[in-house]
């Protein structure tokens, strides 16, 4: 009667060591470490890199506890904070621009843990802490980019409204248009007041040849401001979740700064590199009609660029497509070559533009240039053989498959306004206070005692069954909770002690039950199975009715909320598990072997 089949306890077993061995690495806690990170496509993590950093660890006399080489970035865990930071100092002065020195936290688990992806749960700000980067937004670069984007635009219109022109240029705030005759001047000034609202058109003479000069109104230059920092807000958060962070913090502070802060993030190098990469992608024509010599000077109109085996190109500096355009992008492999490629997909405007473009320029190159950290390079600049619709674009050259996929995130997140520099860099503390953490922990503990004390007081040997089963309980939530790398918050944490009490409410339902039976006349070992048959329906309905209310937090809250919904929604799993499996279980281990029983020890 109360007998599992020896799968049932095998499954059980199982659970609740495979609970045990991902709940471990919580137990040993985090060190100060710093983490490097390649930039460039050319450079690798390697065991050259390891030795570099350990050559500038031992300059600075720095002794790392552990220096270890992963697929993409170097860590190096040290004892303390102020090691930690010395140790970036010098490798950041030691390896320069080309490699990301970041701070980061690194686990203590044994390398046995590790191999088993047994990884500690994230915790959040206000719990461990979490990088904190204060960016500064390039206002003057998104006035630049504003203005030279209105030149190409009104080429555009002028050659659409038919009306001739000599030439657009642009001289740093000021846009000039040259025109044939002052009738074309008027037709213009007509055309392009109504189409560039945002730009103040003045009529003159230079050089006994009508013009027509643009200036970018004032308000116009607010506007652009704004909405350049809205824009890298809504970029910063679509990269945050292209990262996988849970529960970021992504603010405005002032006029032209953004406070980015990652909770509980493990791979800072990487968030880092992603945030503060420009990753702002630009077509525009080569200009094949002059050569450039050993240090002589780029024509006027146009700029030079390096490709990535160092090849210098002469572009020109009319941009006939940004990344503003690009409605998606991801990563996959050229056709022809099998060579790693992004495959970008463009909205209306600039399907037809980079149709025309194309159209009017058969037998030209084209180069395809991607801006980060300020630094253009050229990733491709092929030949114009056919005039390309579609709006499908691919580009490839000399890149890797993570870097493809980089590129594809970078693209597919949204082109940023305007470059930021990070200015401020720190991990950051618990920002609720340093005791929360131990209030938190302490909390739940004093609660689990408190339980235990009443239950084995009240319910005796079926008590002590109640407390080992919840005990099983916050073990598997805890395992859960790591294995899925969740970030657990002060809210969290109340929902595991609200998880608790759910769970011995279980236990006690089950076990008034079996009382009930027991003085209503009936054997232990029927009262036991009848207690336990009667009590599941019951259990099972009030767990589904807190589930439906933690499925709704989750789907309609936001930040903490939805954290403290998915600690309760898995608390009740695993509450039902512990409270009629392992309990049952224990409960058949103890008295049911016994044949004749004629009494239990239930209070």
């Amino acid at each position: 009667m109360n007998h599992y089949p020896i799968w049932k306890y095998l499954l059980i077993l199982f659970a609740l060591v495979t609970g045990l061995v991902y709940a471990l690495p919580n137990l040993y806690g985090e060190s100060p470490a710093v983490q490097v990170l390649p930039l460039r496509s050319h450079l690798k993590a390697d065991t050259a890199l390891l030795q570099r950093v350990e050559e500038a660890l031992q300059s600075a006399q720095l002794e790392p506890e552990i220096l270890s080489l992963d697929a993409t970035s170097v860590k190096v865990r040290f004892a303390d904070t102020e090691s930690q930071i010395k140790a970036k100092d010098a490798l950041h002065a030691a390896l320069g621009e080309d490699y990301v020195v970041a701070l980061n936290l690194l686990s203590r688990s044994p390398d046995w843990l590790t191999s088993l992806n047994a990884l500690p749960m994230y915790l959040g700000l206000d719990l461990r802490g979490g990088v904190h980067f204060l960016m500064q937004v390039d206002m003057k670069a998104a006035l630049d980019k504003a203005l030279e984007s209105s030149s190409s635009d009104i080429r555009s219109t002028l050659r659409e409204a038919n009306i001739p022109y000599a030439g657009v240029t642009r001289d740093g705030t000021v846009i000039t248009t040259k025109f044939r005759d002052t009738d074309a001047r008027s037709k213009g000034e007509d055309e392009l007041k109504q189409r560039f609202q945002g730009l103040e058109f003045t009529a003159r003479e230079v050089a006994g040849e009508p013009v027509l000069v643009a200036t970018l109104k004032p308000q116009e230059q607010t506007r652009i401001q704004e909405s350049a920092v809205q824009q890298n807000l809504v970029t910063l958060r679509n990269r945050v979740n292209e990262l996988g962070v849970t529960e970021p913090v992504i603010q405005q502070q002032g006029i032209d700064r953004i406070v980015v802060q990652l909770a509980g993030v493990q791979d800072t190098a990487r968030a880092k590199d992603i945030l503060g990469r420009t990753a702002t992608l630009e077509v525009r024509l080569v200009d094949d009609d002059h050569q450039m010599g050993a240090g002589s000077v780029a024509p006027f109109g146009t700029e030079v660029f390096k490709e990535r085996d160092g090849t210098s190109v002469l572009v020109k500096k009319s941009v006939i497509l940004t990344g503003e355009r690009i409605n998606d992008a991801q990563p996959g492999f050229d056709s022809r070559n099998n060579e790693p490629a992004v495959h970008i997909n463009l909205d209306a405007v600039g399907a037809r533009k980079f149709k025309e473009a194309t159209r009017e320029n058969v037998g030209k190159r084209m180069a395809i240039i991607l801006f980060e950290k300020g630094r253009g390079e050229v990733i491709t600049a092929p030949v114009i053989r056919e005039e390309i619709g579609g709006g499908r674009v691919q580009i490839s050259g000399q890149m890797s498959t993570s870097e493809a996929q980089n590129t594809a995130l970078l693209l597919r997140a949204g082109a940023l306004a305007a470059p930021m520099e990070i200015i401020e860099e720190r991990t950051v503390g618990p920002s609720l206070g340093a005791d929360n953490i131990q209030r938190g922990f302490d909390s739940t503990k004093i609660g689990f005692i408190a339980i235990a004390i009443f239950m084995i007081a009240y319910y005796l040997m079926f008590g002590t069954i109640s407390v080992l089963a919840l005990g099983a309980n916050l073990l598997l939530l805890v395992a859960l909770l790591s294995m899925l790398q969740a970030t657990l918050t002060l809210p969290g944490m109340a929902g595991i002690a609200l998880t608790l009490g759910m769970a011995i409410d279980s236990n006690v339902l089950i076990n008034e039950r079996i009382r009930e039976e027991l003085r209503n006349g009936v054997p232990p070992q029927m009262a036991i199975h009848t207690g336990y048959e009667n009590a599941f329906a019951t259990i099972i309905d009030s767990n589904i009715t807190t589930l439906i209310a933690g499925v709704a937090l989750f789907m309609f809250g936001s930040g903490p909320i939805k954290g403290f919904a998915v600690v309760l929604c898995l608390g009740i799993l695993t509450s039902m598990f512990s409270s009629v499996l392992v309990s049952r279980a224990l409960v058949n281990l103890f008295y049911g072997r016994k044949p004749r029983l004629n009494k239990v020890a239930i209070g």
